[in-house]
């Protein structure tokens, strides 16, 4: 197979990969209602088959790295993909609520190595001058998931039955499976370090903490009280892998990557810009349909704006990126984007639809521009060695953000609509995007900090004194 073909088909690989499993999680949520009717349960239990899969996902995440080092990139990558075909055909087999549940932690376990695991593969097959382009390609299914779920799951469980929302996975883990053994070259480490398995406990516990108190209290089904207990019980285990960290050889979690000055700005400033940013797919269809009165269908169709300006993105990340650089890219486009933030909250019942499909197609370009660029950026100047911890690493932090983005603007429209009271109305909206277009705002001044050559070796923007970095040389991966 020619190189360049290869460098072509991996990414597809790992994207279609990453599809599948960002729809899953989202696509079971509109059929909950049929489940339960089938499993002769309450619909309000069967939230556990969601939150389940979430908490599988936080805990395996960080045990990823080691094992793609220790087993190699490409085995653990099929074997995810494998684990994540056979929980689904486990799910689809469930017969009742604790099968169900047993089959969604399977899942979350191929799930959690899928996503760090394929983005390590992509690293190591795609030359660093490709990686912008590649990249880009990953931000299309983590960006369309969400949207596709809802209206994929409500459409299986009114034509055929709830089981075939887990069954459609099993043909594209079957091909996933085949093509990564037939075009994904195998990586490992020479020397495998021991496994952390005290780091892995409160990296692993401490996130899911986190990431069950956002995701609930996000969608209203906890307390205050035990979501702020979640909260601080995630922060402190956090906070103990801290300290065990610095006194670990091979911590699971690698915190010295930090030091690195485009990792941690990657890091930090799309942690801000998420907070911002992530609450988005949350807050438009409740505006859309409750504050305009829209039907789910109007509402979705609208929606799809943002994805469709991610989409049109992919082409034009790589020119944009090489003629202006990372550090410039990232610290413009987040004014841009916190200015599209801000528009949202001048939508009213009276603006034309057309206005804000445009707005929202616009709004979803730069903010996909924002994704790719911060996504690559992290990776930017990570030796080849703590490659794979820096993706176990990214994908955390990732999680964490996105989780935290949906809980800061649930939080928020809580807090208008008490003390408005009575039912949410177009007007309740407008402070939460304004606080959002500010939280956007404020990653401009952590991209600022950047170097102002950081990741030119990815970009090939040219430097000061017109003369582009030269570019390390990349080591072969093991046939």
């Amino acid at each position: 197979m020619p190189a360049l073909s290869r460098q072509t088909i991996v990414p597809l690989i790992v994207a279609c990969a990453l599809f599948m499993q960002n729809v899953d999680s989202t696509v079971i949520a509109t059929a909950l209602p049929p489940i339960a009717a089938a499993l002769h349960e309450d619909p309000l239990r069967l939230n556990l088959a969601i939150t389940s899969y979430l908490l599988s996902l936080a805990i395996f995440i960080p045990l990823s790295g080691w094992t793609a080092d220790r087993f190699g990139s490409r085995t653990v990558f099929r074997a995810a993909i494998l684990v994540f075909t056979l929980g689904s055909v486990c799910c689809g087999a469930a017969t009742n609520l604790w099968e169900l549940i047993l089959a969604r932690i399977v899942q979350g376990m191929g799930g959690a190595m899928m996503v760090p695991v394929g983005r390590l593969v992509l690293l190591r097959a795609v030359p660093k001058s490709e990686l912008v382009r590649a990249m880009s390609m990953l931000t299309v299914p983590a960006l369309l998931g969400p949207i596709m779920g809802p209206p994929l799951g409500g459409f299986i469980v009114t034509y055929a039955s709830w089981r075939w929302i887990f069954y459609i996975n099993v043909p594209f883990g079957i091909l996933g499976f085949l093509l990564v053994g037939r075009f994904i070259a195998e990586v490992r480490e020479e020397t495998a370090v021991p496994l952390d398995l005290r780091g892995f406990a409160l990296a692993g516990f401490g996130l899911a903490a986190l990431m069950y108190g956002f995701e609930m209290a996000g969608r209203g089904m906890l307390g205050p009280e035990f979501a702020a207990l979640l909260l601080l019980g995630g922060t402190l285990l956090l906070g103990l892998y801290a300290v065990h960290a610095r006194t670990t050889a091979a911590p699971i979690i690698d915190l010295g990557l930090m030091r690195i000055a485009s990792f941690r700005g990657a890091i930090v400033g799309s942690g801000v810009f998420r907070i911002g940013i992530e609450g988005l797919p949350f807050l438009m269809p409740m505006l859309l349909q409750l504050g305009f009165g829209l039907s789910p269908l109007h509402s979705g169709l609208l929606s799809f704006a943002t994805y469709a300006g991610a989409m049109t993105m992919k082409a034009s990340a790589t020119p944009i990126i090489r003629a202006l650089g990372f550090r410039t890219v990232l610290v413009g486009n987040a004014v841009i984007c916190a200015l599209f933030m801000l528009s949202y909250s001048l939508f009213r019942p009276t603006t034309p639809h057309a206005t804000i499909f445009l707005t929202l197609l616009a709004g979803g370009f730069f903010r996909s521009l924002q994704v790719t660029s911060t996504n690559t950026l992290v990776f930017a100047d990570v030796p080849p060695a703590l490659m794979s911890r820096a993706t176990s690493f990214a994908s955390m932090a990732q999680q964490l953000w996105m989780s935290l983005g949906v809980g800061v603007s649930a939080l928020l429209l809580h807090v208008v609509q008490g003390v408005k009271g009575g039912p949410l109305g177009a007007a309740d909206f407008t402070p939460v995007f304004v606080i959002n277009a500010a939280i956007t705002l404020a990653a401009m001044a952590v991209f600022a900090r950047l170097p102002v050559d950081a990741g030119a070796e990815l970009s090939g923007h040219r430097a000061a004194g017109g003369r582009t970095p030269a570019r390390a040389p990349r080591s072969r991966p093991a046939e």
